[in-house]
């Protein structure tokens, strides 16, 4: 694991140089704290912070074939190196290290710019061949790679940070992705907070030389198609690819461990590493002083029926408060999850012992473990009433007094509410966002269109299967991957994602509805798979977030940040905000006459990321 930046420069006098370079490199220092590696030919600069995983004394980068021809730095790992490396052998390569990523300068070799093909694994490379740079992301995105154009050189890196390095880069605010980001939480890709900086997108490459760029498409999210068979046949298959999407994540040259919350998802890892792993399998997870948010007691029922070295810390409201400041000075790009704060923490706390851990991402998505996704089979069945009357009843719950609980029934109420009447994209973009379309609109003092484009999204025939594509292209790319890699890489921490192993992904697009959601029993396939090793109450127990109360921080510990951020001299003097829609969030959820968490810390969050970052309007 570790961070890349660069550039080709295009045309004119070249602005480069090594100082530059080198400080673009030290702002990946926290993703790659182990060595940092230049190089500089001609119109390209290549630079890595690494991260050492495997061979940890001779891995150096930037890679460099034999003839010395082709040069690659590298973020990410490789899983299926030693296969591909046996037979480049074969071939007649010769290698000088062990580690996986010096596999990509002999593939390119050997097979020119498709040789991603080959790879399995979580990925951004940039590779340089004398006369063109290619920029590559993985299938799933779980690798980020940002880009931009600036006075006629391309530059690129891991995150925004070293771009900010960059003398002529201006830093306009993209209002496009401000409303995107204010609906949804999240900034989709491949817009990002800035004008002039862009995500290349999921399971494709990019070329770049002096005649210009093109991007090219290498792998496509499969459509979810129910394709029927019995659910033995299902649970095999998962058990097979699953089973090795595991195996391979565990090699490494330092230690490593999981996260383990104590829901299916991460329970079903822990039970297949302790199979398939030759040493102890340590475990870690964090508890919380609120009652309904801690899930202590099932993580630790799993780690002792398994016989896991369990690591578990308990976090009060301060531990958590804590941290805030540190955590969003580095977030260079705004998200409003709030589950990175627990993942960040959890994060640190396994750093003091392992220096990989592999997490559950992409479970839900895959193999149907939502709660929307049974929402939108009973919200299918109402279309027949007209979208009036939903609106009318939307009106009339939004006077419930709320417990400021999320798991309570009336903020659950509430959410599926504000979703009926709408189109299945509309309504599930309205549940799993912030403030949705209009209230998006509302609070802004110019509202610019939406920057998600719907039309370019691909979308399946059942309405769980659309959802969950959705899911796959948008939440889980740019919120849940984007939560993933910052509270890991913060730490020098390497998260691995074995349910996003692309060979699953593909497999289990065909799933059976009936597989995935039976009633309320979701995720049937899966409890399957290690379900008979797992204690019973963690197999049958309702899918739960990774969630702080939020809701009343808001109140406490966090008002004093609404006070500062959302007042309304603040927001006058900012010039983004209309004030008596902030106002009426504020107000109502101090008396508690609505729950406005999502929009208030989403807010915050923005603020506070506006503050650090200070982006031209």
């Amino acid at each position: 694991m570790c961070g890349i930046c660069g550039w080709f420069h295009r045309s004119g006098d070249p602005p480069q140089s090594e100082v530059l370079l080198r400080k673009m490199v030290a702002r990946l220092d926290h993703r790659g704290p182990d060595e940092r590696g230049h190089f500089l030919d001609g119109p390209v600069g290549l630079g890595i912070a690494r991260l050492s995983i495997n061979d940890v004394t001779g891995g150096q980068q930037p890679y460099r074939s034999e003839d010395g021809t082709v040069t690659a730095v590298f973020n990410g790992e490789i899983y299926n190196f030693a296969e591909l490396r046996t037979d480049l052998e074969k071939r007649g390569h010769k290698f000088r290290s062990r580690t996986d990523g010096e596999v990509i300068v002999h593939l390119y070799e050997e097979y020119g710019p498709s040789f991603v093909d080959r790879l399995n694994g979580m990925f951004a490379i940039a590779l340089w061949d004398q006369k063109d740079l290619y920029l590559y992301r993985d299938r799933l995105g779980l690798k980020p790679l940002y880009f931009a154009e600036i006075s006629g050189t391309v530059y690129f890196a891991s995150e925004v940070k070293p771009l900010l390095e960059v003398p002529a880069f201006d830093r306009r605010l993209d209002h496009h992705a401000l409303r995107s980001y204010l609906t949804l939480e999240y900034v989709p890709g491949p817009h990002s907070i800035y004008q002039q900086i862009r995500k290349l997108a999921p399971g494709h490459w990019a070329k770049v030389n002096a005649q210009g760029s093109v991007q090219t498409r290498y792998w496509r999210l499969p459509s979810f198609v129910d394709r029927g068979g019995p659910i033995e046949e299902w649970v095999e298959r998962l058990r097979e690819i699953l089973s090795d999407a595991v195996k391979l994540r565990l090699v490494a040259d330092v230690p490593l461990g999981v996260f383990l919350s104590g829901g299916l998802d991460s329970s079903t890892l822990t039970s297949l590493m302790c199979q398939l792993h030759d040493k102890p399998v340590h475990t870690f997870s964090i508890g919380f002083s609120e009652a309904s948010y801690d899930e202590s007691r099932f993580s630790e029922a799993v780690a002792r029926k398994l016989g896991t070295v369990h690591h578990h810390r308990n976090l009060d409201a301060q531990a958590s408060l804590d941290v805030l400041q540190s955590l969003y000075s580095n977030l260079d790009e705004p998200l409003a999850d709030p589950a990175l704060i627990p993942t960040y923490l959890l994060s640190k706390f396994a750093k003091e012992n392992v220096t990989v851990a592999l997490s559950g991402e992409g479970a839900d998505e895959i193999l149907g473990g939502y709660p929307t996704y049974f929402a939108h089979q009973i919200a299918q069945g109402l279309n027949i009433f007209p979208p009036g009357l939903w609106r009318a009843l939307e009106v009339w719950v939004r006077r419930i007094k709320t417990s400021r609980d999320y798991l309570s029934w009336d903020f659950k109420l509430k959410k599926f509410v504000s979703g009926l009447g709408r189109p299945d994209i509309i309504r599930h973009l309205t549940w799993m966002g912030s403030m949705g379309w209009e209230g998006s609109a509302d609070v802004l003092l110019n509202p610019s269109p939406q920057a998600l484009d719907l039309n370019s999204l691909s979308f399946s025939k059942g309405v769980v299967e659309r959802a969950q594509m959705l899911d796959v292209q948008t939440y889980l790319v740019d919120d849940l991957l984007v939560k993933l890699d910052r509270a890991t890489m913060m730490v020098s921490l390497e998260g691995r994602a074995p349910y996003l192993d692309h060979r699953l992904v593909e497999a289990m697009a065909g799933l059976p509805t009936r597989h995935k959601l039976w009633g309320l029993d979701a995720k049937r396939v899966l409890k399957r798979v290690e379900g008979s090793r797992l204690p019973r109450d963690v197999v049958r127990r309702q899918k739960k977030g990774f969630g702080v109360p939020l809701a009343d921080w808001l109140c406490g510990p966090l008002k004093s940040l609404m006070d500062e951020h959302l007042s309304e001299s603040h927001l006058k003097n900012q010039g983004l905000f209309r004030v008596e829609p902030v106002r009426r969030l504020v107000a109502e959820h101090l008396s508690g006459v609505a729950d406005h968490r999502k929009p208030l810390w989403t807010l915050l969050v923005f603020q506070q990321w506006f503050a650090n970052y200070r982006p031209v309007v």
